[in-house]
């Protein structure tokens, strides 16, 4: 059973992470475009989201102690707050400023930004763990999850949105200005369905001794580089340079590489929700459901490979364009139950004495996975261009069945 204004208490917890994950999603789209139309090279844009990704691997593993010793609610109103002070620092950038500069600067307020995402998703991953009914699990984490990443992919289209209506600034401003108005409103409105934090929890307890959270941890790592690998940069990238040469020019390619990465995440979000009745999940059989994860992430696999083969041998053009679109849209589902079966089995394998600790350590290896990713999306597409890009994410996703192989 829930406890007492457990589903008021999830109710605004999921409200406040939708609109973190908005901020988040415009966030990124807003800063991959405004630089790569300033002259950034790929490589430069990945440096932008690296320390992103490291304060992200530290702060989960320090957001699951300080939640278990301080509350969930604290972790949560201080990733808001923390989010707010991002997007207004990101403002101070001055054009006059080195591309060296420029970057330096960035990076900072992007792990200003890692910090915040990381305190939110943790707080709101865990308070699924307690408050949900019992047998709802599956159901319940995959509700989030996949509507969180709904709302993250109008997010990607926001960004683009308000960097062409607003431009730079007045688009950090409005979005600082709506999330504090989130924060104030949560504050206000949470009721007392989390629990309190407890005295005595030792800092070395976040480190799980589980084998199996280990195991999906290690596959965790490796499903989302295989996703950041082509997402951060080298497809972004790649069809913004190929749309803006057309008569719509930068702004109208800005447009579309916003719209198709939201459409993604929409979709995405959408498949992940769905992963339940996808995977006929109503027996809640945890062995069975851990005996699934290997096979799915060897599917995916067979994606990106199959899209690194169609890029080599086709070269850029509008078929190469349109075979990549629908090529990662199928990803885009695979990767969605993927995703979705982790997220059920970390909740599933963590104990309720400990759970935001095990959600933290497990979301650190989230957080390593991106950082592989990220710096690997950069690197591959400036060396290898998108048949590399996309090959390396067919390495990581083949990884992650192999980590997860001993899940049973």
């Amino acid at each position: 059973m829930m406890r007492p204004a457990g589903l008021g208490a999830y109710l605004v917890v999921t409200a406040a992470y939708w609109a973190f994950m908005l901020t988040d999603g415009a966030l990124r789209m807003l800063a991959l475009l405004h630089f790569h139309g300033a002259g950034f090279s790929p490589v430069q844009l990945a440096y932008l989201f690296v320390l992103y990704e490291i304060a992200g691997i530290v702060t989960n593993l320090s957001a699951g102690w300080i939640a278990a010793r301080f509350g969930l609610t604290t972790t949560l109103y201080a990733g808001l707050g923390l989010q707010i002070a991002a997007l207004m620092a990101l403002t101070q950038l001055d054009a006059a400023w080195s591309i060296g500069a420029s970057v330096v600067f960035v990076m900072g307020v992007q792990g200003l930004a890692g910090v915040a995402k990381d305190l939110t998703k943790m707080s709101s991953k865990s308070a699924v763990k307690l408050l949900a009914p019992e047998g709802a699990l599956f159901s319940w984490v995959a509700t989030l999850t996949g509507s969180k990443n709904a709302v993250k992919g109008l997010g990607f289209a926001l960004g683009a949105g308000l960097l062409a209506a607003l431009g730079f600034a007045g688009a950090l401003w409005a979005m600082a200005g709506a999330l504090a108005l989130i924060l104030i409103g949560a504050a206000i409105f949470m009721p007392t369905g989390l629990p309190r934090g407890r005295a005595g929890t030792k800092f070395h307890e976040v480190f799980s001794r589980n084998p199996r959270i280990n195991r999906l941890s290690l596959a965790r790592v490796f499903l989302f580089a295989a996703r950041d690998v082509w997402f951060v940069v080298g497809v972004p990238v790649f069809l913004a340079d190929a749309l803006s040469g057309g008569a719509a020019g930068p702004r109208g390619a800005f447009f579309a590489v916003g719209a198709f990465m939201a459409v993604w995440v929409i979709f995405y979000g959408a498949v992940q929700a769905a992963a339940p009745q996808i995977l006929r999940a109503k027996t809640r059989n945890l062995n069975a459901m851990s005996a699934r994860t290997a096979p799915w992430a060897a599917g995916l696999a067979l994606i990106p490979l199959a899209l690194a083969v169609a890029a080599w041998g086709m070269g850029a053009s509008p078929a190469l364009t349109a075979t990549l679109i629908a090529g990662l849209l199928g990803f885009g589902a695979v990767f969605a139950v993927n995703s979705a079966l982790h997220s059920y089995l970390i909740l599933a394998y963590a104990s309720a004495g400990r759970v935001s600790m095990d959600v933290g350590f497990y979301y650190m290896s989230n957080a390593a996975g991106r950082l592989i990713g990220t710096l690997l999306s950069g690197i591959s597409y400036q060396v290898g261009g998108l048949p590399l890009c996309l090959a390396a994410s067919g390495i990581m996703a083949g990884a992650s069945a192999l980590a997860a192989r001993r899940l049973v």
